[in-house]
């Protein structure tokens, strides 16, 4: 049986670093000691190899129980935890210069780091909502409802302002202004 290609890539890493494992023990042995994903029961409702923010926030919550985490996982702890996995995200980025969407320009390898890095961030997140009470998927569209509002399309396509840099302009003034709000 041939590991999936995630797995195998992390025979090149080591996990000491962030104290999963010891030094003289490598992904590649962790890997293979651990049980077998069933790639089916991961992909959740969709069916599609995507999950929701719900069925991730179950997972997230019986991977801490098995592991008796739950006395760690506090708001703050979390919150911290949360962090110092955006500072390793940034990490990923410094130094870079500007990059292109798609990252055309990277090795396959650092983009299953980033990967990795976006998943340590958005995972957290969903712990912490969870520990919090907070629907996370509620507050986001609530949050997207909110911008709609803040950043009226007739005021701000095209620009990059800050909501309260923004001109209040009438509707029929602004289809035909030729100032779009640009910065």
């Amino acid at each position: 049986m041939r590991l999936p290609r995630y797995i195998r890539s992390l025979t090149s890493l080591s996990l000491s670093r962030r104290s999963f494992m010891s030094n003289t023990q490598t992904a590649a042995t962790a890997a293979a000691a651990a049980p077998p994903l069933n790639r089916e029961e991961m992909k959740g409702a969709s069916g599609e190899g995507g999950l929701t923010l719900e069925e991730l926030k179950e997972k997230m919550a019986i991977f801490a129980k098995e592991r008796d985490w739950d006395q760690f996982h506090s708001p703050r702890n979390l919150l911290l935890a949360l962090v110092g996995e955006v500072g390793e995200l940034s990490e990923i980025f410094q130094w870079k210069g500007e990059v292109p969407r798609g990252l055309p320009d990277w090795e396959e390898q650092e983009k299953l780091h980033l990967g990795e890095e976006l998943s340590d961030v958005l995972l957290y997140l969903i712990r912490l909502s969870d520990i919090c009470g907070i629907d996370l998927g509620e507050a986001a569209l609530r949050k997207i409802e909110l911008n709609a509002i803040k950043y009226p399309i007739n005021l701000c396509k095209g620009s990059s302002r800050k909501h309260n840099r923004i001109k209040t302009i009438p509707d029929d003034a602004a289809t035909t202004s030729n100032d779009n709000g640009g910065v």
